[in-house]
């Protein structure tokens, strides 16, 4: 809980924009919006307001795109199970695709995330206390008000529910402890007049305000009113939060305004409006948290008599603009849920411009099975991209030992270890591998994944050094708040699918501008298999916290007689995704789209 508040802050952050979006939005479609659609509006507002308590990523625009395109583009696997790969391949055994892997324990959530974690909940206390004080004071003034008594009122009002077509009894009170009339209760609804309004009968006035607070129940405007307090609560902390409550308040106010103008002849309007006016001193907003009424402060009257003054009856072709220019709004509003969800803000996403790409979407499901991840391949002579599963190719993950990769290259560059000497001398410490209890060079530190190497390789770089070269290569988000030893092992250090391909591209190409025998030391050390038809590249990674394997990595590139083909694919779950299970699925996709042919 206590790394989900620091998350939801962010997410309100989010949120506080989309507020001002919806602002300038009704702004812009203001005539163009009827007032109900513009009330109606706030409605997706308060559902965006959930998502961060939903568990689960939203799905956003480029991902629905994502899914059209495979459904257009999929590609039949002839695989139907990772077994499959395993039969063909039976060198998925070889010593390079072992899980070398150290359990790490999950990140102890930060002091200042349980201080705000108990500012938020006494916060919400301190809310539903006053809530509650307001609900008691409603059960007094329910337990003090009368039935109504005023035939005249009493006949007035069952015309207004015959006018409506409403046939539930509605009980009507009158009681002296109010301002204005208010309409409460979610499954027995009541009404209370005010009875100075009653003693100063005035037939119109009084069919006015009944009307009112009936179209208050016919929009079930109950249901808002429990659903606003409850949003109030939640982030009483956010201003932001509570204009937007109000403004939607206020636009319910006139959206019923509205509809009781609907209702009346050209020549009432003014009367109504009127009405308004005459009682402007009297009336006041309501006290009651889950109440419905007429009131309001002088700033809100008048922007209803101007609602009233301008109101024509709108045509059909208004009322068609008004849907549509809503339905397009509400479409754009929901587009931001994925930005709002604590889930995503506790993932960081590749904001990969695919613009100019060239490419293929292609449904790899049945090579997956029940694990979740992605598969990224690059044909660096055609220029193309095939990738399964978008919203995963972009989703940024703990490298864990394909990161060795670039830390070797980072020590050749600074001359820590060296193509001619890249000796380290074990220091004598029980390792959980047998293959790490011996002295290592690079070609065997990266063919057992031994982290210790890498760990002294980073010592004598130093953290300023390691972090200046992560800068200059752009590694993923380029974070080593964590451990220094363990920054890039289910720590801080995350990087996509995609861009581990295109890393790949860049030490291929030596886009990095390094010494080219480093460049060839490193390729060297991931080299796999060479053959007459090409040489094999690649580097497992698996990440295991709490004893359980939750992320499983396998990149590399195949360099073919006429191409080169690079490769990402990473797959996570609750448990057995490691990297030797990412190879397999990786070797079987490699063969069926004749890439590879993996030997025994």
């Amino acid at each position: 809980m206590a790394d989900f508040m620091i998350r939801f802050l962010i997410c309100n952050l989010f949120i506080s924009g989309i507020i001002g979006v919806i602002l300038v939005l009704k702004h812009i479609f203001q005539n163009t919006l009827s007032s109900r659609m513009q009330y109606n509006l706030w409605f997706v507002l308060l559902g965006l307001l959930a998502v961060p308590f939903v568990p689960f990523r939203f799905i956003g625009f480029p991902q629905i795109i994502s899914w059209l395109a495979n459904l257009r583009n999929s590609s039949s696997a002839t695989r139907t199970a990772m077994e499959a790969a395993i039969e063909t391949n039976p060198s998925i055994n070889a010593d390079w695709m072992n899980d070398f892997a150290l359990s790490v324990n999950n990140n102890t959530p930060s002091v200042a995330g349980y201080v705000l974690l108990g500012i938020w909940i006494v916060g919400m206390l301190a809310m539903m206390i006053l809530v509650i004080k307001s609900s008691l004071c409603l059960r007094n003034l329910e337990k003090s008000a009368l039935p109504l008594q005023n035939p005249e009122v009493r006949r007035l009002y069952n015309h207004c529910l015959e006018e409506m077509k409403i046939h539930r009894n509605i009980p009507v009170y009158s009681t002296a402890f109010l301002k204005s009339p208010i309409i409460v209760g979610l499954l027995k609804p009541c009404i209370y007049l005010p009875i100075h309004l009653i003693s100063d009968y005035k037939e119109s006035n009084i069919r006015y305000m009944l009307l009112h607070e009936l179209q208050h129940y016919k929009h079930h405007d109950a249901i808002a009113s429990y659903l606003m307090n409850l949003a109030g609560m939640i982030y009483w902390f956010n201003p932001l939060v509570w204009y937007a409550l109000k403004e939607m308040r206020n636009d319910r106010e006139i959206a019923c305004d509205t509809s009781v103008l609907k209702m009346l002849e050209e020549n009432d309007y003014e009367d109504y409006g009127n009405t308004l006016i005459n009682f402007a001193e009297k009336i006041s907003l309501t006290p009651f948290p889950f109440a419905a009424g007429l009131g309001g402060n002088m700033k809100q009257i008048k922007r209803r008599i101007i609602n009233i003054a301008s109101y024509e009856k709108p045509t059909f072709i208004k009322r068609l603009q008004s849907v549509i220019a809503f339905a397009l709004t509400a479409v754009l509003l929901l587009g931001f849920a994925p930005f709002i969800s604590t889930y995503a803000a506790n993932e960081s996403y590749y904001q990969w411009d695919s613009a100019s790409k060239n490419i293929s979407y292609v449904d790899l499901s049945t090579y997956f099975g029940e694990y979740e991840g992605s598969f990224v391949l690059y044909d660096l002579k055609n220029d193309l991209w095939s990738i399964h599963d978008m919203e995963h190719a972009t989703l940024r993950v703990a490298p864990d030992s394909t990161y060795k990769i670039y830390d070797a290259l980072f020590g050749l560059e600074e001359g820590v270890i060296t193509p001619e000497d890249s000796f380290i001398a074990w220091n004598g410490e029980n390792y959980p591998f047998e293959a790490w209890n011996a002295d290592q060079t690079l070609q065997s530190a990266m063919t057992s994944s031994v982290n210790w190497y890498f760990q002294e390789v980073d010592e004598q770089l130093g953290v300023a050094s390691v972090y200046n070269y992560i800068q200059k290569i752009g590694y993923g988000n380029e974070n080593m708040s964590g451990d220094f030893s363990t920054y890039w092992m289910e720590s801080s250090l995350t990087i996509s699918p995609i861009e581990q391909v295109e890393l790949l591209t860049k030490l291929q190409n030596n886009s990095f501008d390094f010494a080219p025998e480093n460049i060839n030391m490193v390729k060297d050390a991931i080299c796999l298999s060479s053959s007459d038809a090409g040489t094999f590249y690649g580097k497992t990674g698996t990440g295991r916290v709490d004893g359980q394997d939750v992320n499983g990595w396998f990149i590399g590139f195949v360099e073919t007689v006429d191409n080169t083909y690079f490769f990402a694919t990473n797959i996570g779950d609750d448990s057995d995704a490691t990297g030797g299970h990412a190879t397999e699925i990786t070797m079987s996709i490699l063969s069926d789209m004749n890439i590879w042919t993996f030997f025994i």
